[in-house]
């Protein structure tokens, strides 16, 4: 199993300015002869590389870490002291926890499941993938599943644009029929977009400082655009807004919600506030039928969620330690695979030449007595190599696969040769 690898910067270890130049661990497998698989992932908070190595490969975190940073131009110095290295089982522990949301900036996210499945779809359509690092990947994707349907790890929000949701839910009840403006288009913009949708939101609009930007976002949710000039009009029509740009002063001012309440026949309206500095003056949360929340308002809402997902973190590991474990024993069966094949190819060379030998002797048959013959020796191979095919998988699974192996070839023996 030591031939399983992960290569990774995150959150934890290497700064925004690193990752966001690494942007992903990607390599094609012609820069890198030893490796024989891979997989990148790339989420907002961590960049890592999975990778299966060729039998007998030696250095491969050298090899690996210099092709990275040849790819990426980065100094490879400065790529080993922000790097971590995970191999053999801890691969598969380590990929667990990111699906499960143990290893995630925000604690128990769910966004992160979607992106370690797609990463594992997009390496397969482009054939990065095999056997090893597909079975890897299932398994945390698995682990990710029963960690939110078995414990409360994912209940209730936990990132600011999900909370940012929840909080206006509290005040305007189901949000499915409200509109909602997102002012910004940045990162945690774009998430909010995402959070609305996921609601069920279908009446979305953003407003930006450069109107292309806004229209550039809005192309991927199919909104409206706003100019940040188009405001107070924005303001009217919007129900929930949600702010996040990096403006150092306020882009929504009590002046502007007060002229845009004058035109809402009474309409609530709610205000969200992700910024810092704030987007939204504070005099505007009192303007009559407005409700303003920040981040403040928020970072309660988080404590506490968090402090309940904490409480599910024990269960979480166990489910993690029970899918490495399932992992392991699936792994060591993959291994012994070409064992399998090996033997089939044998038996079945055995098999079509003690066919062509009873075939000579017997003389001209007709074809319907010749495939009679094929198909009662392939069925007596099959049956024959059925109950020590599984039984081999079983003790792969449960013991040390090489003792497994010299065993049998002790057994066995090489192929036998072809007769002529």
């Amino acid at each position: 199993m030591d031939r399983l690898v992960c290569l990774g910067l995150s959150h934890r270890t290497a700064p925004v300015e690193l990752r966001e130049r690494v942007g992903t661990l990607g390599l094609g497998t012609e820069r890198c002869p030893g490796v024989e698989e891979h997989v990148s992932l790339t989420t907002c908070y961590r960049v890592e590389l999975y990778a299966y190595l060729s039998e007998g490969v030696e250095q491969a975190r050298e090899e690996l870490i210099a092709v990275l940073a040849g790819t990426h131009g980065v100094d490879p110095s400065l790529l080993t002291d922000h790097l971590y290295v995970h191999a053999g089982e801890d691969v598969a522990r380590h990929l667990c926890r990111v699906s499960a949301g143990l290893d995630s900036l925000v604690l128990g996210e769910s966004e992160v499941l979607g992106q370690v499945g797609d990463a594992f779809s997009q390496a397969r359509d482009a054939g990065t993938t095999g056997p090893a690092l597909s079975q890897l990947f299932r398994t945390a994707v698995a682990s990710g599943r029963r960690a939110r349907a078995e414990t409360a790890i994912g209940a209730n929000a936990a990132t600011a644009s999900s909370m940012a949701l929840a909080l206006a839910e509290g005040v305007l009840g189901n949000l499915r029929d409200h509109r909602v403006l997102v002012v910004g288009a940045g990162r945690i913009a774009v998430q909010s977009l995402k959070a609305a949708r996921g609601r069920g939101v279908t009446r979305i609009a953003v407003a930006n400082r450069t109107h292309e930007r806004a229209r550039e976002v809005v192309g991927l949710f199919g909104a409206d655009a706003y100019g940040l000039e188009q405001l107070a009009e924005a303001l009217t029509w919007a129900d929930l807004v949600v702010t996040a740009t990096a403006s150092e002063s306020p882009v929504v001012t009590a002046e502007t919600v007060e002229a845009a309440m004058s035109r809402r026949a009474g309409r609530a309206l709610v205000l969200v506030d992700l910024a810092v500095p704030a987007d939204i003056e504070r005099s505007a949360g009192v303007v009559p039928g407005v409700r303003l929340f920040d981040v403040d308002d928020l970072r309660a809402g988080l404590d506490d969620t968090i402090g309940a997902r904490l409480a599910e973190v024990p269960s979480v590991e166990a489910i993690v330690e029970d899918e490495v474990e399932s992992f392991g024993r699936r792994y060591r069966e993959l291994e012994v695979e070409p064992l399998v094949a090996s033997f089939r190819q044998r038996a079945e060379a055995i098999r079509r030449q003690e066919v062509d030998r009873a075939l000579r002797h017997l003389g001209d048959l007709d074809p319907e007595t010749a495939e009679r013959i094929e198909q009662l020796s392939r069925a007596l191979v099959k049956k024959l190599l059925h109950e020590p095919t599984v039984r081999l998988r079983q003790q792969a699974a449960s013991q040390d696969m090489d003792e497994v192996v010299a065993s049998i070839r002790e057994l066995f023996g090489p192929p036998a040769p072809r007769d002529p």
